[in-house]
C-alpha cells in the first residue's frame, strides 16, 4: 500500500544523500561508467534532474487536469546528456536539490486525498496508471538509480578488492533495470 508521506520524505531526502554521498568526489568517482551504453554517477544524477523538468510532475499535472483522457507526453530517456554538458557535479547536485524542492513544494501544495491519489492518467507504454502509482514510482526510481551509482562506482573496484570479491554483492549485480 502507497503511503504519501512516507513517499515524500524519501523524495525529499534523496538529493541530500546524493549530494553527501557524490559532491567534491574527484571525477574518477563520478565518470566512470561500466562501459559502452553504460550511465555515470554523473550521468544519473543528471537524468534524475530531466524527470524534475520533464516526467514526474509534468504527468501529476496530466493526472490532474485530464484524466486518462489525454497521455503522458513522451518521456526521452537520454534527454539529460545535452542538458548536463559543460556542468560540474557541485552545479548539478544543487539544480537537483532546488528542482526536488520546488516539486515537492508544488506536490504538497495539492494537497492530495485518498480520491484524487486514485485518478488516472494514460501512460504511452503501459496504459492506465493511478496518480497513487505515479507517485510510489518516483519514489522507486530514486531508489533504483541509488542503487545503480553504488554498483557502478564499487564497478571500478572490481578486482582491486581481489576474493573480498565474493562478500560484496554489489560486485556481482549485473543490472538495475531495462
Amino acid at each position: 500500500m502507497h503511503d504519501l508521506e512516507t513517499t515524500l520524505a524519501l523524495l525529499a531526502n534523496t538529493p541530500a544523500a546524493l549530494n553527501a554521498l557524490l559532491r567534491d568526489l574527484p571525477d574518477a568517482w563520478t565518470r566512470v561508467n561500466e562501459g559502452e551504453k553504460t550511465w555515470s554517477a554523473f550521468d544519473v544524477v543528471g537524468h534524475l534532474i530531466h524527470c524534475e523538468h520533464d516526467d514526474w510532475m509534468p504527468r501529476v499535472r496530466v493526472i490532474l487536469e485530464h484524466g486518462n483522457a489525454v497521455p503522458f507526453p513522451p518521456f526521452d530517456r537520454f534527454g539529460h546528456v545535452k542538458a548536463v554538458e559543460g556542468k560540474s557535479m557541485p552545479e548539478l547536485l544543487d539544480e537537483l536539490i532546488q528542482l526536488r524542492a520546488e516539486n515537492l513544494a508544488e506536490l504538497r501544495g495539492l494537497r492530495l486525498t485518498e480520491a484524487v491519489l486514485a485518478r488516472r492518467g494514460q501512460h504511452p507504454a503501459l496504459g492506465v496508471v493511478t496518480l497513487s502509482e505515479l507517485l510510489a514510482t518516483w519514489a522507486a526510481h530514486d531508489l533504483n538509480h541509488i542503487h545503480q551509482l553504488s554498483r557502478v562506482m564499487a564497478h571500478q573496484y572490481r578486482e582491486a578488492v581481489g576474493p573480498f570479491r565474493q562478500y560484496l554483492g554489489v560486485m556481482r549485480c549485473d543490472a538495475h533495470g531495462a
